[in-house]
């Protein structure tokens, strides 16, 4: 086991829990067996291992620069994007005919875990460009996919997503970006963008933003936006640069952490020259664009709970060897100091973060799973799941990955605080991820306010029975009786709170949604409980019986966080629940002067 992913672990979730070798039956997928699943993981972590991971805290020290004309970044970084396009990762989740490999959500997802434990800032690139040639490839003409997507996918070009504005944040209906109808067809882009990540860069020959702007003349708020590609340079049909096109780097963002992608503000259209090309139709850019920020968004959940995880693993190995103390019942000055990991407030920091992190990974690769559902597998009922869990398949990593990372620096002590050690850059680095891509409130307030009542809440009544099939199986376990009865008895207060707020918001929206964020919290909660229940459940039924050391350890290891989370975690949704159902409002009426 290497400090980027329990490879145990990882597997375990892969093949026990989420069944990926079942995905082989789809056309799609048919060519693959476990043996290529296994060898395009290998060669991920080979990857990661050996051209993401020494840099990272170098690319962290030595940020990119700006000198006026060009931003310039370190050496490592363009090596790693070569190393990653070489792989044939970056295409990995396309067609044979168009490069790729066929490859299941999950799996690919798998082998993004490496790179983001690795080295979360480098691999933004490359994923950045995955995800804005899927949009590319889904809504763009026949002439946009030929032109981009060839060299997008083989890493000659580089991709971003333009949506913030200075004055707007994620308000995007009050976006002010200008396009203008010209008479070949194309548009002139006029506006500025912020917070671009990998918006200019020396890695690559070309860069394609994916800009959000409002045709001349449009509906005023989210109906009237539309989707451009604009590329760094004029691209011709058969892939060769021309002119430089009319977007220019006003400055590099400084970050607290994620250090090694450029974060941008760009300026489109300074000289009135900006060439823009209109992506499907007009007014449903949003609709396209969250293709992208949906698929972000799990990435987004992935990258935090990767991040939890490195610094897990690394305060476990620190916990391990790091001598100090005695036990309570010693008072022998002469007796040998024993390591840390042997204090029970020590094994608390490390059950915490191990019932937070392996969690976050299960659910993440439980929303690739859905994923492959519904694309290749067909199961519609997948993608309302999807759908409803993607708020918390962002924010619950989000949330709890940076909590690890903290809990990690705390197993350190003084160590945990200084860059020698690789902690305190993970918590910086995982500091972002509650933030882009929508925030903790944003999510909450697409969960509770949209995505629960979407076809008639078809989909968390999806999730009920999912949740309820577990219940009923963990009950015949005996070492998950107890966990079975205690997840029971919170989800029957989660359902009477939602069945409260369901009555609640037609008629007072403001107070039923102003603890959103609590609601998310909850939901959470209970889906990372059920998914520990269900690994539990797997480990038994896989390693109850063997007879190997390692075996025993993991599973008695599942066990034991699974205990941890439903048991301390998990019933704090019960103020929570008392808040929402009593309709709290001292958040709401605090008045403005008063702070």
């Amino acid at each position: 086991m290497h400090n980027l992913m329990n490879d145990k672990d990882m597997s375990f979730m892969l093949y026990q829990v989420f069944d990926s070798e079942d995905l082989i039956e789809a056309e799609f997928y048919r060519d693959h067996d476990k043996t290529t699943f296994d060898e395009v993981l290998k060669t991920s972590a080979k990857i990661a291992e050996t051209y993401f991971l020494p840099h990272n805290a170098k690319a962290d020290a030595n940020e990119p620069q700006f000198d006026g004309e060009k931003v310039t970044t370190i050496d490592e970084v363009k090596v790693a994007w070569q190393h990653f396009c070489n792989s044939g990762l970056l295409s990995a989740r396309h067609a044979y005919n168009d490069g790729g490999m066929q490859l299941p959500a999950i799996i690919h997802s798998a082998c993004n875990a490496y790179f983001l434990s690795a080295n979360p800032s480098t691999s933004a690139y490359p994923f950045l460009t995955a995800a804005a040639a899927n949009v590319i490839h889904a809504f763009g003409s026949e002439e946009q996919k030929k032109t981009y997507l060839p060299n997008m996918l083989s890493g000659r070009f580089s991709g971003t997503m333009a949506l913030t504005e200075p004055d707007v944040g994620s308000s995007l209906g009050d976006l002010s970006t200008k396009a203008i109808p010209q008479d070949d067809g194309s548009y002139r882009i006029k506006g500025q963008k912020m917070y671009i990540s990998g918006g200019d860069q020396d890695i690559t020959e070309n860069i394609v933003h994916l800009v959000l702007a409002r045709i001349e003349g449009a509906p005023k708020g989210v109906k009237g936006i539309s989707l451009f590609i604009v590329p760094k340079f004029i691209t011709n049909q058969d892939g060769s640069l021309s002119e430089r096109n009319d977007v220019s780097l006003a400055g590099l963002l400084h970050k607290m952490g994620y250090r090694g992608t450029t974060s941008t503000v760009l300026s489109f259209g300074e000289k009135d020259s900006c060439h823009g090309y209109l992506i499907g139709e007009a007014n449903k850019g949003l609709g396209y664009m969250f293709k992208m920020m949906n698929e972000a968004r799990i990435g987004v959940g992935l990258g935090a709970a990767m991040i939890g995880y490195r610094g897990y693993l690394e305060s476990l190995e620190y916990a391990k060897n790091r001598p100090q103390g005695r036990a309570p019942d010693d008072k022998d000055p002469n007796s040998k100091p024993l390591n840390i990991i042997e204090h029970a407030d020590v094994k608390r920091l490390l059950l915490a973060q191990k019932s937070y992190v392996e969690g976050a990974l299960a659910l993440c690769l439980l929303g690739s799973r859905l994923v492959d559902e519904q694309e290749a597998l067909g199961n519609k009922d997948s993608g309302i799941l999807l759908d409803l869990l993607t708020p918390i398949i962002k924010s619950f990593p989000s949330k709890y990955g940076p909590m690890a990372n903290d809990l990690a620096i705390q197993v350190l002590g003084g160590s945990g605080y200084i860059r020698e050690y690789p902690v305190e850059q993970c918590y910086r680095d995982n500091r972002l991820n509650p933030i882009h891509e929508g925030t903790e409130g944003i999510q909450s307030l697409d969960l509770l306010g949209r995505k629960l009542w979407m076809e008639d809440g078809k989909g968390l009544q999806i999730l009920m029975s999912r949740i309820q099939n577990t219940l009923d199986s963990a009950a015949k376990k005996q070492p998950l009786k107890a966990l079975s009865d205690e997840l029971q008895k919170q989800l029957a207060i989660f359902n009477e709170t939602t069945t409260f707020l369901g009555k609640t918001l037609p008629r007072e929206p403001k107070k039923a949604l102003a603890n959103s964020t609590l609601y998310l919290d909850m939901m959470g909660k209970i889906v990372v409980s059920w998914l520990w229940l269900e690994m539990a459940g797997k480990a038994i039924t896989v390693y109850a019986n063997s007879d190997d050391a390692d075996d025993s350890a993991f599973l008695a290891g599942k066990i034991q966080a699974a205990k941890y989370f439903i048991g301390w975690e998990l019933p704090k949704i019960q103020q929570q629940a008392q808040l929402l159902t009593r309709l709290d409002s001292t958040c709401l009426d605090m008045n403005e002067a008063w702070f």
